[in-house]
């Protein structure tokens, strides 16, 4: 295929094209690559929009009702808040120690091995940002319908097909231009934290006001059943759904002006104000917008260097010529979403997903420790006290075991689908001698997107390869000319 000329001209078959061929005949620049136009601002409003997004309206019911009572719910939420602030420390350390986009992905790949890093992909890929953003949509559209309906709950058809025009709208955005997206989502999260901040100075003002009184202990803990751990554990499971997002920046670490300065900056803060939205949803619609921007952005980057490293095809590691956006990527993004829309068990979902996105969190983290053990002298910008990430594992291991013991179908389920990428990752990436006819369908279908998609291999800085190498001795693995 074209983004490997050597073996289409081992094997004997013409030329499909050539990237000096495609810059000719479409008029693509000497040097393509992915442009680094995300700046301090634009970085914390994409942790910012992808935590304040649709799971602060749904997932509070799940920690309502595994806990028991208001006053264990507000606890849940404050240490969730806590501890997914702890992993966002390490997230910091490993998105300048290994500045590749892809997030968890990248670092487990390089460190764990491609069988690893492949079932996170796959998981990811599979179900847990095409459901996500599936619920988020649909919260947008109900929450925008609901005046068109204001005596009884949005259609069925209309909920759907507002949620696939917001995809399909925002989906173009990506496409054209990296810099009206991040404007997008700026201005959305500004937004959404002026109508936070109101919110919370009327709340406040009720407080002062003596309006307190479901606040008190004695009503606060008053449970309506006995809670147990395993319950207790399944309500930090939903907490976590609505505190995804804190990791996001670290999928787009090669668009970033500074890595170094946007992890030291506002992972740690934009965590908070994540945690106070969770105590106040507001402005429904206004959120989820920005919500649906902001998961769009950065699963495109997950499925771009997963085709980058050969474990998705090879098409999804293009770029425009002209935008240098993943185009090919977020159009599978976008497919997948709405198929989950057709699907209409995007709900029943949730409960997996937060478990896979648990268990992720958690084997990137360990990779952090067993890195440091690895190589004790890589130089690291960012060095987080070792206590850190053993708080933070060994809170996870208490969590999904409890969570395995009280609701071992949806947690099994959950293990099911991620390990379904075994014989997928066997199959399709690790056996090499693949017949003839399966590398001409290759070749065939990346010529054609080429074609109709105007996309090229980016081209990888020189010295941005040098200093890689020299810092943690990888090199990229793009199969596209360098």
């Amino acid at each position: 295929p074209c983004f490997n000329p050597q073996k289409r001209l081992k094997r004997g078959s013409p030329a499909l094209c050539s990237y000096s061929d495609l810059k000719r005949d479409s008029g693509i620049p000497e040097r393509v690559t992915l442009k680094k136009e995300i700046g301090l601002l634009s970085a914390c409003t994409i942790i910012i929009g992808n935590i304040i997004g649709s799971g602060i309206f749904i997932s509070p019911k799940g920690v309502l009702e595994h806990s028991g009572s208001v006053g264990l719910a507000l606890v849940v939420w404050v240490l969730g808040g806590g501890i997914a602030a702890l992993g966002s420390l390490c997230y910091a350390e490993l998105g300048v120690t290994i500045p590749k986009s892809g997030g968890d992905y990248s670092y487990v790949t390089e460190i764990f091995g491609g069988l690893m890093g492949f079932l996170l992909l796959w998981s990811a890929v599979l179900i847990m940002y095409p459901t996500t953003l599936a619920v988020i949509a649909l919260t947008f559209s109900n929450y925008v319908l609901q005046p068109v309906f204001p005596h009884c709950v949005p259609p069925y058809i209309a909920t759907r097909m507002l949620s696939t025009i917001c995809i399909l709208f925002l989906t173009w955005v990506n496409c054209y231009s990296v810099r009206l997206a991040t404007r997008i989502q700026d201005t959305f999260t500004v937004g959404k934290l002026l109508a936070l901040g109101l919110i919370i100075t009327v709340g406040l003002v009720q407080i002062f006001g003596g309006n307190y009184e479901s606040l008190t202990p004695q009503v606060a803990f008053m449970f309506n059943k006995a809670p147990s751990i395993g319950q207790i554990a399944l309500a930090f499971l939903h907490a976590s759904f609505a505190f995804s997002g804190w990791n996001f920046l670290n999928y787009v670490t090669e668009e970033v002006v500074d890595p170094r300065r946007m992890d030291s900056l506002c992972t740690f803060g934009e965590k908070l104000l994540g945690m106070f939205s969770t105590l106040m949803p507001i402005s429904v619609a206004l959120s989820t917008f920005g919500g649906i921007n902001g998961y769009l952005f950065t699963s495109s980057r997950l499925c771009f260097s997963g085709a980058r490293e050969g474990h998705l095809p090879s098409l999804l590691a293009m770029i425009h010529f002209k935008h240098c956006t993943p185009i090919p990527a977020l159009l599978v993004c976008c497919t997948a979403t709405i198929v989950i829309l057709c699907i209409g068990e995007t709900h029943s979902l949730i409960n997996y997903v937060s478990f896979i996105n648990y268990l992720s969190y958690g084997v990137t983290i360990a990779s952090l420790l067993y890195y440091r053990w690895k190589k004790p002298n890589l130089y690291r910008p960012i060095k987080v006290s070792l206590l850190v990430p053993v708080c933070y594992l060994l809170f996870w291991a208490l969590l999904l075991g409890f969570s395995l013991h009280s609701d071992p179908l949806v947690c099994g389920v959950g293990l099911v689908i991620m390990l379904t990428g075994v014989p997928v990752y066997f199959l399709g990436v690790y056996w090499k001698d693949k017949p003839k006819c399966i590398y001409d369908f290759t070749e065939w279908a990346t010529y054609l997107g080429q074609r109709v998609f105007f996309v090229v291999y980016p081209q990888i800085d020189p010295i941005e390869v040098a200093e890689w190498t020299d810092r943690s001795s990888f090199t990229s693995k793009a199969s596209g000319p360098l």
